[in-house]
């Protein structure tokens, strides 16, 4: 039951990162950052893409994905198409990753300790979904704000 709740959060939110990412008037301004800004849209596109591709797809799913998490934040102007298909492949990873975890697999420790501590996969996973939720709101509002100067 809960790995199909986190399943459906998780498509939720990717597929909404995918219609943030579409309704930028301006392709331009998903690479902007301006004063207080310091992260653009697209990066933490790039970052999102990283973190779910790494953390469920590679260490949970055996997906194979290495991750650079510093071209996340430093690569600029990937096209809007290119960046919507890194978007749909790792929702495409986290459904089949997802589909694959038992119940009992989310009691499991998580491999490594990404947050300093020991803890159990599916506390991990409700962490990636609130990191997921948590820049899909910077995004929109990076949007709302800057896309229409």
């Amino acid at each position: 039951m809960i790995t199909e709740s986190l399943q459906s959060l998780f498509i939720r939110d990717l597929t909404k990162l995918r219609t943030e990412i579409e309704a930028y008037q301006n392709e331009e301004t998903i690479w902007k950052t301006d004063k207080n800004i310091s992260n653009s849209a697209g990066n933490l596109a790039l970052h999102l893409v990283g973190n779910l591709s790494h953390f469920v797809g590679a260490v949970l799913g055996n997906s194979g994905y290495v991750r650079n998490r510093d071209l996340e934040f430093s690569l600029k102007n990937i096209p809007r198409t290119e960046l919507i298909q890194q978007i749909e492949k790792t929702t495409e990873t986290v459904t089949i990753t997802l589909e694959n975890l038992s119940a009992e697999d989310l009691e499991k420790e998580f491999p490594g300790e990404p947050l300093g501590f020991t803890m159990t996969t599916g506390y991990f996973l409700i962490h990636l979904f609130g990191h997921l939720g948590y820049h899909l709101g910077q995004i929109n509002y990076h949007r709302r704000m800057l896309d229409e100067q």
